[in-house]
């Protein structure tokens, strides 16, 4: 098998290689300290990328039972199945191998026939969940009340986005400006999809249930960035989206007092993933901090996220830190002085010319590939 990639993005998956990447998160949290967490986690969106890195901490590290919810085509005969397919039935496979209790729910999110189904698991099995994982990257969402279909935007507001993209598969870099949007309503859209109100429906469905456990907290995943990245990601429509989600994370801790629970944004590190990608400025920016990161030995993937994010914040033991806005930020390595200083140093000079003696483009390259099960030492093609 090749990869097929075609802008950025990759159309297919290596199924094996899938496997092996999977295999390769849960080795690494078999190799750190047991975490001290709760045993009942629910994972909305589990199927790649930080959901799937906290369904693996919270198991193999923790040795939590688990729900994963995630939408994914399975293979037929004519076509392959997505990365995410092929992740999950190798979690599930190790999870078993493990006997410890994990339930798959491949299907739409956003539906409440979903949250109906979930819930009746949760009474079925355990009574109560202890942490909820709100971690959905869609394009779309289907309003479950209407049935009207929202689409999310990549775009600047006010003003056009000129900036540098990176062919990954090539490695060459070229210019591209992205209009600003047309009307409010492409933001409010934005909005709908990446915003909170997903995230608020499953937390009060939940609680209305009455499956919360005291003490109960539920994280969503947000990411800020430097002020190069500004216009099409923190001021453009996802922005609006991320202050959405902080809206809502302030609404739901105050609705879960009665549960003495806690609703938490959660800050994340710039890594590729599918979404990375094909943003403007933003592979280039990955790239050069993947090099820096990488030389100060700071470097962390999903997996080293979700396992700090567990381990330092969640249950340290103590009172989670939090930044001045009530956030988490496990950005903080990545939003360092000395480690953006040197990004701006860089930042201006970087061409298709000095891409790979400036960057780690290779290594950008190779992560976006191995997300897909490709390009795997001892994974034959």
């Amino acid at each position: 098998m090749e990869p097929k990639v075609f802008r950025n993005i990759c159309l297919n998956a290596h199924p094996e290689g899938c496997a092996a990447m999977v295999d390769k998160q849960i080795n690494y949290i078999k190799s750190q300290p047991t975490l001290s967490m709760p045993k009942r986690v629910l994972i909305i969106g589990a199927s790649g990328g930080f959901g799937l890195a906290a369904r693996i901490a919270s198991t193999f590290g923790g040795g939590a039972n688990t729900i994963g919810v995630f939408l994914e085509r399975e293979p037929s005969e004519k076509k392959g199945g997505t990365p995410g397919w092929y992740n999950n039935q190798q979690f599930e496979k190790a999870a078993q191998a493990e006997g410890i209790e994990s339930y798959s729910f491949n299907c739409d999110a956003f539906s409440h026939e979903t949250r109906k189904l979930v819930i009746d698991k949760i009474k079925e099995t355990w009574g109560a969940i202890d942490l909820l994982i709100y971690s959905i990257a869609s394009p779309a969402r289907q309003d479950p009340d209407t049935g009207e279909l929202y689409k999310s935007v990549l775009k600047p507001i006010g003003a056009p986005y000129t900036a540098d993209t990176m062919d990954i598969m090539k490695g060459e870099i070229s210019s591209i400006t992205i209009d600003p949007v047309s009307s409010d309503q492409e933001v409010s859209n934005t909005v709908k999809v990446m915003g909170g109100e997903d995230w608020e429906l499953w937390v009060n469905a939940l609680k209305e249930a009455k499956v919360l456990a005291n003490g109960f907290k539920t994280v969503s995943f947000s990411y800020i960035g430097p002020k190069v990245t500004y216009p099409i990601y923190t001021e453009g429509t996802i922005g609006r989206a991320k202050e959405d989600l902080e809206r809502a994370a302030e609404e739901l801790t105050k609705k879960l007092s009665d549960v003495d629970g806690e609703a938490l944004v959660s800050v994340n590190k710039a890594l590729v993933t599918r979404a990375s990608s094909v943003i403007p400025a933003v592979s280039i920016y990955i790239s050069l901090l993947y090099k820096i990161m990488k030389e100060k030995g700071l470097h962390e993937g999903c997996i080293e996220q979700m396992y700090r994010l567990l381990n330092e914040f969640l249950y340290n033991g103590s009172t989670i830190p939090v930044d001045e806005k009530g956030r988490v930020r496990i950005d903080d390595w990545e939003m360092r002085e000395d480690v953006q200083a040197e990004i701006d140093k860089v930042w201006s000079s970087i061409t298709t010319e000095n891409l790979k003696e400036l960057t780690d483009y290779e290594g950008f390259k190779e992560e976006f590939l191995q997300m897909h099960g490709f390009d795997i030492p001892g994974i034959s093609k």
